[in-house]
């Protein structure tokens, strides 16, 4: 289940309500205020990404942007250098120039208005003349832990007789459009949700899927870098989209290997995270001869090892960093599932008794999979058994499947 906020009520100014529904409907990071300035919506994609730490991040709806409650969410929920006073006075000084201009009591009701932190900026302001549309200071934030800046464009909000009913606030990231495209517009939506819901590092029961290619290292060799990187990037797109479509969520790709996590969270039960988890392996596996085929390989130099197991007490979350967004898991079961997946040589697919035995009588039916007579064989019995696996993982009972 991803996470999701319910949406606030939208303003009673009929303009400013048509604003908020749109630019909320859109799916953008906006704040509307009205004609003095004081909050009156805020679009559900910039409450997901402000987050939620406490009591202090109530939404100040109703109060000026430079108000007490306005500044103490902001710190809260923000961090990042607006926990500077020195940065916040400079971004008032930039802002209350517009302020002064729309607050019909002037300085003075402009002076009860904000933080008391300000009140004596209030005599340095002049107003100025409201354009259109105007650039605001960059903003500094904290977002999932690290520190980022966005960049924010106002609008002027008129009404039918051209007089000011509100603003606009209009947040984005600081890079340009045809970068955030590049890394967005080929992004599943539903699996970009399943991301999310694991933001916040917690326990989570999951299966795993891991998957590697067999001797790669020969096949490196026998064809041209170019061709070899082509044939990976096939083989890694492909992977993703069929974990995507079981319901799973994609983890860190090591070469030509893959690691992948499906949540009895998102799929709905321990059975149902099985089930897809071995429905996504069987689908790469049919997927293998067309890969061949594109590449100009034989089926048998296209070969994967598939390690299935199941999680139980795994700790899962999304790392991001100024270079990657990926979700990775710790827990014994992780390294036992590299076991498993090491042992699966010969293009098989092994999966442990956890795994298999989580199934209920329909995912196992629905899977061809009759579980009540299914007989297992430990690691370390395996013919094909490594010596780590020997070492680290030799009672682990699997099936091949």
């Amino acid at each position: 289940m991803s996470e999701s906020v319910e949406s606030l009520p939208l303003p009673d100014d009929r303009v400013l309500a048509e604003w908020a529904a749109t630019l909320n409907n859109a799916g953008y990071w906006a704040q509307i205020f009205d004609a003095r300035w004081r909050l009156v919506f805020v679009t559900d994609e910039m409450r997901l990404s402000l987050g939620d730490t406490g009591a202090d991040t109530t939404l100040p709806i109703g109060f000026q942007m430079f108000s007490a409650e306005s500044l103490r969410y902001s710190v809260s929920v923000n961090r990042g250098r607006f926990v500077l006073p020195e940065f916040r006075r400079s971004r008032f000084l930039d802002m209350g120039p517009y302020f002064l201009a729309t607050t019909p009591g002037g300085r003075e009701e402009l002076r009860r208005a904000v933080d008391p932190e300000l009140a004596n900026l209030v005599d340095e302001l002049q107003p100025k003349d409201l354009p259109a549309v105007w650039p605001g200071l960059p903003v500094s934030s904290t977002f999932a832990g690290v520190d980022v800046v966005g960049s924010v464009t106002y609008f002027r909000i008129d009404d039918a007789d051209g007089h000011v009913a509100g603003f606009c606030s209009l947040s984005k990231p600081s890079v340009g459009m045809s970068q955030l495209a590049a890394a967005a517009y080929t992004a599943d939506p539903a699996h970009l949700e399943r991301m999310q819901a694991v933001e916040r590092p917690d326990r989570r029961p999951a299966a795993i899927l891991m998957a590697d290619l067999e001797a790669s290292s020969p096949l490196a060799r026998h064809l041209s870098t170019a061709q070899y990187f082509a044939f990976v990037r096939r083989l890694v797109r492909t992977e993703d989209q069929c974990i995507i479509d079981a319901g799973g969520i994609v983890g860190r790709h090591a070469g030509d290997g893959i690691v992948a996590f499906f949540l009895a969270d998102t799929t709905g039960s321990d059975s149902a995270a099985a089930r897809a988890c071995i429905t996504a392996a069987r689908a790469v596996r049919d997927t293998l001869p067309d890969i061949a085929a594109r590449s100009e390989l034989s089926e048998a130099e296209c070969s994967l090892r598939f390690g299935l197991h199941w999680g139980a007490t795994l700790y899962m979350g999304r790392i991001l960093t100024g270079g990657r967004s990926e979700v990775t898991a710790l827990g014994d079961e992780v390294n036992e599932a590299a076991r498993i997946e090491a042992c699966a040589t010969g293009g098989r697919t092994l999966a442990s008794k956890s795994l298999i035995e989580r199934l209920n009588r329909a995912d196992a039916d629905a899977l061809g999979l009759d579980t009540s007579h299914t007989t297992y064989t430990p690691l370390a019995q395996l013919a094909t058994a490594t010596d780590k696996a020997r070492r680290d993982a030799a009672s682990i009972a699997v099936c091949e499947i």
